[in-house]
């Protein structure tokens, strides 16, 4: 029921943008990695690399958007990682926001000049799940109301 109003939240969160936009759900055969967002904004899908992680998509305003996976060999806790991230901090990355829950954590900084909004899933098949948002500084009123949606909607099995 809950990603059921994640649905409806994200369609009105689209309405609210300039752009019309349905709603695409991309799943990831290797990991199991699941999100939606609106494929009418995030058009160019780029290859898949070979070891079958994930996919990236771009918009034709200079965002993008990457869903994917990978084995979480070290272990790794969401407080671990966010305190690692904060630690590699350097002028082309500056962390502004982070939050961790029991099995997930979320990031959004600045890194390179663009804006970045990152959630990660640590499940209990020992696969980190993430969805990874960047979008040129100019573009915050047009993506802000989308990234919390598409993160929302991040899922595995």
């Amino acid at each position: 029921m809950k990603h059921f109003f994640s649905i409806l939240a994200f369609l009105a969160a689209i309405a609210t943008t300039d752009a019309v936009a349905a709603p695409f759900t991309y799943t990831n055969a290797r990991f199991g990695t699941v999100c939606t967002f609106p494929d009418e904004i995030f058009t160019d899908r780029l290859p898949e690399p070979e070891n079958g992680d994930g996919q990236q998509w771009l918009s034709a305003d200079g965002a993008s958007l990457i869903c994917s996976g990978i084995f979480n060999i070290d272990h790794d806790t969401p407080k671990g990682f966010v305190a690692a991230e904060k630690s590699s901090e350097g002028p082309s990355y500056k962390i502004t926001y982070s939050r961790t829950g029991k099995d997930w954590a979320v990031l959004s900084g600045l890194k390179d000049g663009t804006i970045f909004y990152e959630r990660r899933l640590f499940g209990k098949d020992g696969v980190i799940r993430s969805v990874w948002i960047n979008y040129p500084p100019a573009l915050k009123s047009k993506y802000d109301p989308l990234v919390g949606m598409i993160a929302d909607s991040l899922r595995g099995p």
